[in-house]
């Protein structure tokens, strides 16, 4: 599978070679949809409005700072949001599962034991999201829902759709799974409300959001942490995200001393031997799942997104805009 993704981003005529099933994924995409939109396949409207924050590529592409960031700037509006995620990677749980502090990464997925760690929000797994956005209205008095992914999840209906996009591999090629990175094609962007682009420049019509690292943080004792300047060696740098290289570049960036780089896919489930010794950096999604397999000198880097305050004014007035219309249609 890695072979086939540095094809995805690197000029490369053999990736035509998958030119049937990618013709034969982008049929059946289609069909799909096109059957959402004529009524042959039921969308489901829940109580509250529904923001959908995802994008059109497979792998990470930042979704989850920017799900934290947007829940403070709905809070910061008076709102009482929840998150909606499938928990990709966990397992034991029954759905919909209300995650709190005592689930494991192992139960329901790294991305909401992350979450779990910013939010006091209510944060709810369940790979069906109209179950799991009905569980939230009805039991945890949400008067809007985050779903973090599920663009192509067309059963949910929404009412905003934010998509984003990695600064440094954007679109890859341009070609729909698996010739390419894509999940639906490029014009698929031009129906969402907002495209982020995370880290590089953004283009016309889309927002910039950069990621800013904080102070380093133990993994095995959160409660001790270290400002960047205070690493002496060179370090071991490890990461099993959508795109590990991102995590590299941002330490160089810092003036981190990289000895090693270990990348692994995304949503790794780590053993004691994938950490070496010495002094370890991670990111704190692969952090939630090493706890009880951190040495004294394992650390995390945690990283805020940062949005530009256009899209921040645009957002919130577009909140604005779908609760007064929701208001209006239930006669308030």
């Amino acid at each position: 599978m890695k072979a086939l993704e540095k094809r995805w981003y690197q000029p490369d005529a053999l990736v035509w070679l998958l030119a049937p099933p990618a013709l034969l994924y982008w049929v059946i995409t289609c069909i799909r949809r096109a059957f959402y939109r004529i009524g042959l396949f039921k969308r489901h409207r829940v109580s509250v409005p529904v923001i959908i924050v995802g994008n059109i590529s497979v792998g990470g592409n930042g979704k989850t700072p920017l799900v934290i960031r947007l829940v403070d700037m709905l809070r910061q509006m008076g709102y009482y949001p929840g998150v909606l995620t499938r928990g990709y990677g966990g397992s034991g749980v029954d759905y919909p599962c209300l995650v709190t502090q005592v689930h494991s990464a192992e139960q329901v997925g790294d991305e909401p034991c992350l979450m779990r760690q910013h939010l006091n929000c209510p944060i709810v797994v369940d790979p069906n999201r109209v179950r799991g956005a009905n569980f939230l209205t009805k039991h945890n008095r949400c008067d809007i829902l985050i779903c973090d992914d599920g663009l192509q999840h067309y059963r949910l209906e929404r009412d905003i759709e934010i998509a984003v996009i990695d600064g440094q591999r954007q679109l890859g090629n341009g070609y729909v799974l698996p010739m390419g990175p894509l999940r639906e094609t490029r014009g698929r962007l031009n129906e969402v409300d907002f495209i982020i682009v995370n880290g590089g420049i953004a283009r016309q019509g889309s927002y910039l959001m950069t990621l800013q690292p904080g102070r380093l943080v133990n993994v095995a004792d959160p409660r001790k942490t270290k400002s960047i300047n205070e690493l002496t060696d060179a370090v071991t740098a490890l990461a099993g995200i959508g795109n590990p290289q991102r995590f590299f570049d941002t330490l160089v960036a810092k003036g981190i001393s990289v000895k090693t780089r270990l990348a692994f896919a995304d949503h790794h489930q780590f053993t004691r031997q994938d950490i070496p010794e010495g002094t370890v950096l991670m990111t704190e999604k692969d952090a939630v799942k090493c706890t009880d397999l951190a040495h004294a000198d394992c650390w995390y880097l945690p990283v805020r997104a940062d949005l530009t305050p256009e899209f921040q004014q645009k957002f919130g007035e577009k909140v604005k805009q779908c609760m007064k219309t929701r208001s209006n249609k239930h006669g308030v």
